[in-house]
């Protein structure tokens, strides 16, 4: 096949790099080519970070030509060798065709060819089955077509291309909603019909790619367009979809409330993560009055217990697991803008994650439907105060207390008593009813020894 020129683009702004790459290889008498999202990112003038290069050397000739620079095999079996270009890796691919993938994730061999166009026809996604090389671009499949519609589809049957790489349909959904693409009607058909595959892939997979597209730009309307791919990774949030809450203080369903959360988060994980699942346990909890209006008692205690499953069934980190959970199972709190709850809440939930909760309390509010939520002064309010008060290294955890364990010991306290005695006065200082000063405290240590 001809390349194209890619007229009325501007001149490649590719890493010298890279291109150095392609150079040395070119010099050795092989065919080399950008390949992939570097080209992709170029013709959409984003910008450029990882770069994949294919050439027709053959995986030993790779290492004869690249002798003597710094290179790790990554896959030479599969004909990959990364390549360090003055510190840029760049992944070099022999030109390949693929057998079949039995596990629906990886081929089960790979034989080498020294057709371009061969290579590119075992990619997912036309916008992906683009290359770039000294005499243009190759673009057999409408890649940059589909790129300047705004377009996904899979280079040839898109069932095929699912079934080669179940892990391809989170990578579709993902891509549209990094980019802003309609994904083509084909390939969205297929899609749904093709997810029961995903359960092949890896959780740690899933997760990563399903994350990604969580914390994407267009994130919303991927997410409303295509429940069933988001309920084939969280089975828990099925019963959400289409749920109607039967209530005054709510204009949509679960699913749609949760989504609509999403998008009124920073697109961190956590806080996309609790947004998605802060209402995962309505369904269960639904408990309507003789009105039939709808009541959810205890929902946020069920939604944190299925947020828990689903997140440790992702094998999501411990961590974050944990903090996401501790969102979910306190969202709704609503607290009001006074100084001593500001400060207990603090307290006890630490500063970041006391952020995080008016973030998701927040979009909760947002994502009733207009009217409903509480106004935007409430949340300033909130920050504001919550800002001063550790501005002013107000005392509000053990560390910061005037007093310690020694302390304890040296009053008589031993064992339990100490830390017993410990959060008592801190709650007490908290709260307002002591200072945080030294003489008083060591008083009260005194007064709590007494007592026992």
């Amino acid at each position: 096949m001809t390349p194209e020129s890619p007229a009325g683009l501007p001149r490649p702004a590719f890493d010298p790099r890279a291109l150095a790459v392609l150079d040395t290889l070119e010099r050795a008498g092989y065919r080399a080519v950008l390949v992939g999202g570097c080209v992709r990112d170029w013709l959409l003038s984003r910008p450029l970070h990882d770069y994949d290069a294919a050439t027709s050397a053959a995986p030993e000739e790779m290492l004869r030509v690249f002798d003597g620079w710094k290179t790790v095999p990554t896959g030479l079996r599969h004909g990959t060798l990364t390549v360090f270009s003055s510190g840029l890796p760049v992944e070099v691919t022999t030109f390949r065709t693929e057998g079949a993938y039995s596990d629906h994730r990886h081929p089960d061999g790979v034989a080498f060819t020294s057709d371009l166009e061969a290579d590119l026809a075992r990619r997912d996604f036309t916008i992906n089955a683009m290359s770039w090389g000294r005499d243009g671009l190759t673009d057999p499949f409408g890649g940059r077509a589909d790129l300047g519609a705004g377009l996904l589809r899979c280079v040839g049957d898109p069932e095929r291309r699912f079934r080669e790489d179940a892990l391809r349909m989170l990578r579709c959904l993902r891509f549209s909603a990094q980019l802003g693409f309609a994904v083509h009607p084909d390939t969205a058909a297929a899609l749904e019909r093709e997810l029961p595959l995903l359960d092949r892939v890896s959780r740690e997979r899933v997760a990563e790619e399903f994350i990604k597209l969580l914390c994407a730009p267009d994130a919303v309307r991927v997410l409303l367009d295509h429940p069933q791919a988001v309920v084939q990774v969280i089975p828990e949030l099925g019963p959400a979809v289409g749920f109607d809450q039967r209530t005054p203080y709510h204009c949509y369903d679960v699913y749609t409330h949760c989504v609509y959360a999403v998008g009124n988060v920073p697109p961190d994980r956590v806080l996309r993560l609790a947004a998605l699942l802060h209402d995962v346990g309505k369904p269960a909890a639904f408990a309507p009055d003789e009105q039939g209006v709808g009541h959810f008692p205890d929902h946020a205690r069920h939604s944190a217990r299925l947020a828990d499953a689903a997140l440790r069934r992702l094998r999501l980190d411990s961590a974050a697991r944990e903090r996401v959970v501790a969102l979910v199972s306190r969202h709704g709190m609503r607290l009001p803008a006074q100084e001593r709850v500001v400060r207990r809440w603090l307290s006890r939930l630490g500063p970041e994650l006391f952020f995080d909760l008016m973030e998701l309390d927040r979009a909760d509010g947002l994502s009733k439907g207009p009217g409903k939520a509480p106004p935007e002064e409430h949340w300033r309010q909130l920050r504001d105060m919550a800002r001063q008060i550790l501005e002013q290294d107000a005392c509000l955890s053990l560390k910061q207390l005037a007093v310690n364990g020694d302390d304890a010991l040296a009053a008589g306290l031993r064992g339990p008593e100490i830390g017993k005695s410990l959060n008592a006065l801190l709650d007490d200082v908290v709260e307002g009813r002591r200072p945080n000063r030294r003489p008083e405290l060591l008083a009260a240590l005194e007064q709590f020894k007494q007592k026992t």
